[in-house]
């Protein structure tokens, strides 16, 4: 899931001090998990802005904010809630927000949120980083642990040198990613995958901007 934190409220207010009134979007998927753009969240957000003299015109969570098409057809009861907003508000994650960029062309669009990185959710509320998005991935030589997200340095062949006692040098309080895949893999009798050396990464893969067309893709192979 994309892990979100709610932005400086005042740094949002001067994005918006033109503005008078405003439609607001949220997310029931990682926003609303992250605490950030559910219906709790929509509704201290709607307070917020009217106590500082702002106009609500509507609001709604969308069910997968990053989902134009979806986002799209559900925002259809909304349209006069809509038309009356002169800006919209998205408490969501990046994608969201360029989501509702694409949907509205004529109103300004703004972000509630920071988008931090793509994680999993350990208690409630909760998160850790576990994946880069580098577009090939080596969990399947790794014990599923991925080196490139929980090593701090990236490293593809470890443990580095400055491994004490189990634990990483650049952040003493985590223990090193490379100890913990010789621990998984130890544990699976799969040892021997570490006497291969991995090659250099291959970044191409993660080339920005990306995009899949999984249909396409799909009828290719047959």
């Amino acid at each position: 899931m994309i892990i979100t934190k709610k932005r400086d409220f005042q740094e949002l207010m001067e994005n918006i001090k033109n503005y008078k009134s405003f439609f607001l979007i949220g997310c029931s998927e990682c926003a609303a998990l992250c605490g950030t753009g559910g219906e709790p969240e929509i509704k201290t957000m709607t307070e917020a802005l009217e106590a500082a003299g702002k106009e609500v015109t509507g609001a709604f969570v969308a069910k997968t904010g990053c989902q134009v098409l979806g986002t799209k057809v559900e925002l259809k009861p909304f349209n006069m809630a809509i038309d009356k907003a002169e800006c919209i508000l998205v408490m969501s994650c990046g994608a969201g927000t360029q989501a509702a960029v694409e949907i509205f062309e004529d109103k300004p669009v703004y972000p509630v949120n920071d988008s931090m990185f793509l994680g999993n959710m350990t208690r409630f509320q909760m998160f850790d980083e576990r994946c880069s998005l580098c577009g090939k991935c080596i969990l399947d030589k790794t014990g599923g642990i991925c080196p490139i997200t929980a090593c701090p340095k990236g490293l593809l062949n470890g443990p580095c040198g400055g491994c004490k006692d189990g634990y990483c040098e650049i952040s003493p309080d985590i223990k090193c990613a490379w100890v913990r895949i010789y621990e998984r893999l130890k544990k699976l009798d799969r040892l021997d995958d570490m006497s291969e050396a991995l090659p250099a990464k291959d970044w191409s893969h993660s080339q920005k901007p990306r995009n899949l067309y999984a249909k396409e893709k799909e009828g290719a192979k047959k």
